[in-house]
């Protein structure tokens, strides 16, 4: 039968080419399903770094050593340096010797600073100003002055010549003894006692404020004996040379303690 051994013989063909279609169709995807990408074991993720990736990174420490610090050479940077503390446990002045009363300020004793101050710069600003009609007393004393020897006419001085010796002498007289007060009554300083130039200023007080005592007075003496027609006699020739020695040792207290001299009479 021609037809039953064809059909046999399809039939077998069939059993003989499934394995071969089974095979084919495993090796070959199909367009519905995606190609898996394979890659190499080294581009291929672990478990491990799965895991590491999923967990967050821990906190740094703020004293973790960088490289450079661990090799020995320590950066240049703020966190590097560190703030040197200071003692906790200071010395006080009770420590030292100082009493409490010694080191809190009294509002008394500052008061008493502050007059002292302010009364010693206005005793130097008078002295500087009495200096000038010092000067100028002692330049125009020998114009005020009678000329002649005993047995020859006396030249008698002018009158305007005698009242500005008179007028000037007066007023260094009243500056001087103006400037003295507010030396003297300037409130002390217990304990404090006068050295180097201030030593020598008030060493020099001793000299000059007798002879701004006996200046006009010897000086009146000699203006009554010259218009008594009389020739300057006796203790009364004295008023020049004492004059003169008092403007030096007045010159030379000021220049002790207000060298160099500032002239600041607005403060």
């Amino acid at each position: 039968m021609p037809h039953s051994s064809r059909l046999a013989a399809l039939l077998g063909f069939c059993l003989l080419a499934a394995p071969f279609a089974s095979a084919a169709s495993a090796e070959t995807p199909t367009p519905d399903e995606p190609t898996p990408a394979y890659s190499s074991s080294i581009d291929r993720p672990s478990p491990a770094a799965d895991e590491d990736a999923s967990l967050p990174s821990a906190p740094q420490p703020q004293n973790a050593q960088s490289p450079a610090q661990t090799n020995g050479s320590a950066p240049n940077t703020p966190s590097s340096q560190t703030t040197p503390t200071k003692p906790e446990d200071g010395l006080s002045l009770g420590d030292l010797g100082f009493s409490t009363a010694q080191t809190q300020g009294s509002a008394q004793q500052q008061a008493l600073l502050n007059k002292r101050t302010h009364m010693l710069k206005v005793h130097q600003t008078l002295g500087l100003i009495t200096a000038v009609p010092m000067l100028a007393t002692l330049i125009t004393g020998p114009q005020a002055k009678a000329k002649g020897k005993n047995g020859q006419p006396i030249t008698e001085p002018t009158t305007a010549n005698l009242d500005t010796h008179i007028a000037l002498g007066g007023l260094t007289t009243g500056l001087y003894f103006s400037t003295a007060y507010f030396a003297a009554f300037a409130p002390k300083v217990a304990g404090v006692k006068p050295k180097g130039a201030i030593r020598l200023h008030r060493d020099l007080e001793w000299v000059h404020g007798p002879g701004m005592i006996l200046t006009p007075i010897l000086g009146i003496m000699a203006y009554k004996q010259e218009n008594a027609g009389e020739k300057v006699h006796g203790i009364a020739s004295a008023h020049a040379p004492v004059a003169y020695v008092t403007t030096a040792a007045y010159c030379t207290a000021i220049v002790a303690v207000s060298w160099p001299i500032h002239l600041k009479f607005w403060r």
